[in-house]
């Protein structure tokens, strides 16, 4: 009995190897960096943290039904450019598109939405129909909308942004950042939808077994579809919130952020296998993250070799799923 315990206790500390090195760090800087553990970085963490739990979502689905995305961030990229081309104030000097109408915010961010969403449309349709590898796919359509973002910028940076823009994304309740609300609201969406819908129950259910899902009813090509459409759409929402956030921003907006989403979901229990994730694990994946992006500048670790430290805990954390999909096998 004991001996079986130990194991337990083992294999516990392995799959979760990355969680537990990343706390030891985490008490570690907080006790000889006080201002690691203030409620003032504690706030820009959330902050920083919403629209990168809004981009982990919606590439969860995608790893749940043992796919993945590798064109979420340029599609933040896109996002943010069309937002921020859009909502440019009337007099901005070198204002890029200087005869574009005046918009409602809400007009602009259901316009990025939908544009996002029909490329999120080929994608799915592109891995559904064409059966083109996920990997393959949404790479290829990385390139295209990075091409896209290029060709509509002219690769110029964005900035003077309008207030109402400003205010949506970088106004405060009291302490708390409108971006936290945000977060919360997209968790609980996603939460209610791959718990108690439908939908949710048929993307478990192709990334456990494909086939055996297919003959059970399930319409394996329109769920994909959907996965990877609702996945864009929350891509273009981020991007919006990243733009504003930033006051400004360029093409290059959101570059490797697909990366961090996969990593953040494979920590937080999202499978790269399929058939495995929740919505609390996702943001777990994210938290965590972000808590050692956080507590390598409060080292002051070069941020070279900070891209080092965030490649390894990638290469880590898929390894380990791959290590407990393997023993359950």
């Amino acid at each position: 009995m004991d001996k079986t315990k130990k194991i337990d206790i083992k294999n516990i500390l392995i799959n979760n190897g990355i969680i537990v090195l990343l706390a030891i760090l985490v008490v570690y800087v907080s006790i000889t960096v006080p201002a690691f553990r203030s409620g003032r970085n504690i706030m820009n963490l959330a902050i920083n943290a919403a629209p990168r739990v809004i981009i982990a979502l919606g590439v969860s689905g995608c790893l749940i039904t043992k796919g993945t995305d590798l064109s979420a961030g340029r599609m933040v990229g896109l996002s943010g450019c069309l937002a921020g081309l859009m909502l440019q104030k009337p007099d901005a000097a070198g204002k890029l598109w200087p005869n574009f109408p005046t918009l409602h915010i809400l007009i602009v961010l259901l316009i990025v939405i939908v544009i996002c969403a029909v490329l999120g449309l080929i994608n799915g349709i592109v891995i559904s129909y064409l059966q083109v590898p996920a990997f393959i796919g949404t790479l290829g359509m990385q390139l295209i909308v990075y091409g896209i973002c290029l060709v509509i910028t002219g690769a110029v940076p964005i900035g003077n942004l309008r207030q109402d823009f400003i205010t949506v994304t970088q106004g405060k309740v009291g302490p708390i950042s409108y971006q936290f609300f945000y977060l919360i609201i997209a968790a609980a969406i996603f939460w209610f939808i791959y718990n108690y819908t439908r939908h949710g129950k048929y993307m478990y259910a192709i990334g456990g077994n494909e086939v055996a899902a297919e003959v059970s009813g399930v319409n394996t090509k329109k769920t994909k579809i959907i996965i990877y459409t609702s996945a864009a759409a929350m891509y273009a929402i981020a991007g919006f919130l990243l733009m504003g956030k930033s006051g400004g921003g360029g093409v290059n907006l959101g570059q490797g952020y697909e990366l961090e989403a996969i990593a953040a979901c494979t920590i937080g229990g999202v499978s790269v296998n399929g058939g495995i994730g929740k919505v609390s694990g996702v943001i777990i994946g994210v938290a965590v993250f972000e808590l050692l992006k956080s507590a390598l500048q409060f080292l002051g670790v070069d941020s070279n070799y900070q891209y080092i430290a965030q490649g390894i805990v990638i290469v880590v954390a898929i390894a380990l799923d791959i290590r407990k999909y393997i023993a359950k096998k």
